[in-house]
């Protein structure tokens, strides 16, 4: 008799959050038992909603990457363990609160833009809910740790206590993006800054994007919510009819001729705006004490770096910084996400309009840090191109003659800057909707499958000298975090990284929309056929959610583990065995993992991974989310540190009207003290 498998669905506990805050709380073991070798502190950040939602999921849909960061904090000590969290209250976090239920700011309310949160008259939410960077001077006692997001300034915070202590540069020492005046000044950054240990410096990113499309839609999506009702019904009408045309013109191909009707006009207002908008990429250097350094980063040619998505990452290695334009893309197609309410055609139809598909290479820029002297103000980059488009990568810290080895991540034609609408039809169940409970969730029904790479690049010229990639078709599919050993027993970072823990989502047939199909149907690296990808058979219980080691020596997989039916693993983070023998993979591996309705922390052998877990943990205060990035301190301690940016200063020179003074005084400063 054949018996047909079910088919799992996405684990609805990704999909929720709470905002309440926990400390000291005692997780409950529910399989296996806590290792009394385990020690130190695990840092977990995610999104977990705004003020206007009140904790996930997000009443309109809007991004889940889109909220304030939770900071969570696992202490282990002797076999026990016990979880402390921490909302990151940054000032624009107050001015959110403050706008949303005080009528009399009403007016000044941030609103969600898909990844962002923006008001016309404040500026630029910084969400700081992405990443971690441990740090410390020569000087220090103990390790710092900031917070860090793509689109704002790294916040650092208070180890023992959570608390948002000071952001890391004044207002001051950022170029925004946009050439207005804001409280709080739309920046963009990058949520992976580096540390190198050996010279006690940190160095970021601050840059810029000429294209006119950022101003213009966050104004044109501001003005079209008061248009008048008879151009909501004219736009509705142009929707419809290309939804419904007599002609059967596909959105697709719409879509594809759209985007070569905009690209010239878009060159064209991009060269009309350059003065007032420029492209700018600033390479950052902070020594934890003083104020920020910085250095343009200028092209052969003369012309400046130019990025055409996000710098996600960067790297660095003895000799050399390594920057790259990264597959997250930053945009007005990310922040359109219901510039009309009740017409969702017409958002469908701008979506259409708006939407472009990742590039598929990742361009990247590596800086010698030679040239970085007090006396320059630009620096010479050494250009490249490697051919897949990747989020993450990592770096060994040894570059032997020169020679750069880069570890990345692919995840091919995969879009996590897109989400899942509410009018998105779904590509297996058409022409069913996708369900409406995934409102928000990353679009990440994979359109091929995600691959690893090893790259020899010589950081003088520019050139690949070697290349390896490899992939496996059934646990690779949205490749997204890692864990390798950040520290030696030292304290330093390892010269070379000779083993990296992955995490795969898993391949979820309802996350694929057809809209992602048609964007993504002619990617140029595909490995895994079209025809192959939409077997029913394969997508659903065939490519789980994954966690394994690679050997970046031999460049293959050397250990793994596959979730069950119904589970993903999620934001793995590696921690020395106490008192263990100090190599790569003697420790622990512990994920957050979600499955039903149920979000879990488990805990991994990290020589055994195919074993399976050794112990799971939960309790149902602790309702986390989609978790994103990691790390572990082997000590907590109140921060003695003097760096600090005192908040009235730094804003209150960009305070223009009394109200937004008001509300500063009244819901921002006294937080601040």
């Amino acid at each position: 008799m054949n018996r047909e498998i079910p088919e799992s669905r996405f684990p609805e506990a990704a999909m929720t959050a709470s905002r309440a805050e926990l400390s000291n709380l005692p997780l409950n073991t529910i399989y296996g038992h806590v290792p009394t070798d385990l020690s130190g502190h695990t840092f977990i950040i995610a999104p977990v909603g705004t003020v206007a939602s009140g904790g996930l999921p997000n009443p309109n849909g809007t991004h889940i990457f889109n909220g304030d960061g939770m900071i969570y904090r696992l202490d282990w000590q002797a076999g026990e363990v016990t979880v402390k969290t921490k909302l990151a209250r940054t000032p624009c976090f107050y001015a959110d609160q403050a706008t949303f239920k005080n009528l009399a700011y009403r007016s000044h309310q941030f609103r969600d833009r898909g990844l962002l949160r923006f008001s016309p008259s404040l500026g630029l939410r910084d969400e700081v809910d992405i990443a971690f960077l441990a740090f410390n001077t020569a000087t220090d006692s103990q390790e710092r740790l900031m917070i860090t997001y793509d689109a704002g300034r790294p916040y650092e915070i208070d180890t023992n206590s959570l608390e948002v202590v000071t952001p890391v540069g004044g207002n001051t020492e950022w170029k925004p993006f946009l050439p207005f005046s804001y409280p709080f000044p739309p920046v963009l950054s990058t949520s992976h800054p580096t540390f190198d240990g050996y010279t006690n410096e940190v160095f970021l990113v601050n840059y810029g994007r000429s294209l006119s499309n950022f101003l213009e839609s966050v104004r044109f999506i501001y003005d079209l919510e008061q248009l008048p009702q008879e151009l909501e019904q004219l736009l509705s009408a142009i929707a419809k009819l290309l939804k419904n045309n007599p002609l059967q013109i596909p959105l697709g191909m719409f879509s594809k001729f759209s985007q070569s009707f905009w690209k010239p006009l878009i060159s064209w207002i991009e060269h009309w705006l350059g003065t007032a908008m420029p492209d700018f990429v600033y390479l950052l250097q902070w020594d934890g004490v003083s104020k920020l350094q910085r250095w343009q980063l200028m092209l052969p040619d003369g012309s400046p770096v130019r990025i055409e998505q996000s710098i996600h990452q960067i790297a660095i290695t003895k000799d050399y910084v390594v920057l790259m334009d990264t597959s997250l893309k930053i945009g007005p197609e990310q922040i359109l996400n219901n510039p009309i309410p009740d017409s969702l055609e017409t958002e469908r139809l701008l979506r259409q309009l708006l939407t472009r598909s990742q590039q598929p290479n990742s361009p990247i820029f590596i800086v010698r840090r030679a040239d970085l002297k007090a006396d320059v103000t630009t620096v010479v980059v050494r250009p490249a191109v490697i051919p897949l488009e990747t989020v993450h990568f990592l770096a060994d810290y040894e570059n032997p003659d020169g020679q750069i080895t880069l570890h990345t991540a692919h995840l091919c034609a995969t879009d996590i800057a897109e989400w899942v609408r509410k009018y998105d039809i779904s590509k297996f169940d058409a022409p069913k909707s996708a369900p409406l409970w995934l409102g928000g969730m990353l679009a990440n029904g994979q359109m091929d499958v995600g691959r690893l790479g090893r790259y020899q690049i010589d950081g003088e010229t520019g050139q690949i000298r070697d290349a390896k990639v490899i992939y496996d078709t059934r646990r690779h599919w949205g490749i997204g975090f890692y864990a390798y050993q950040e520290r030696l027993a030292s304290g330093l970072p390892p010269k070379r990284i000779d083993n990296i823990y992955w995490q795969s989502l898993g391949f979820w047939p309802e996350l694929l929309t057809e809209f992602i199909y048609n964007l993504y149907e002619d990617y140029p690296y595909r490995a895994v056929p079209l025809q192959e990808l939409l077997q029913r058979q394969e997508a659903f219980h065939n490519r789980p959610s994954s966690l394994f080691r690679v050997d970046t020596i031999k460049m293959e997989v050397a250990d793994f583990y596959d979730a069950p039916p119904g589970y993903f693993i999620s934001s793995p983070q590696f921690v020395p065995r106490l008192n263990g023998n100090g190599s790569s993979t003697d420790g622990y591996i512990v994920c957050t993992v979600f499955g039903g309705n149920n979000n879990e922390i488990w805990i991994f052998q990290a020589d055994e991974l195919g074993a399976g877990p050794i112990c799971k943990l939960s309790h149902p205060q602790l309702d986390f989310g989609f978790t994103m990035h990691t790390t572990w301190l082997s000590a907590i301690a109140p921060r003695t540190a003097n760096y600090d940016i005192p908040v009235r200063q730094d804003y209150e020179s960009l305070l223009n009207q009394p109200v937004i003074q008001q509300l500063f005084t009244e819901a921002v400063y006294p937080h601040f003290q």
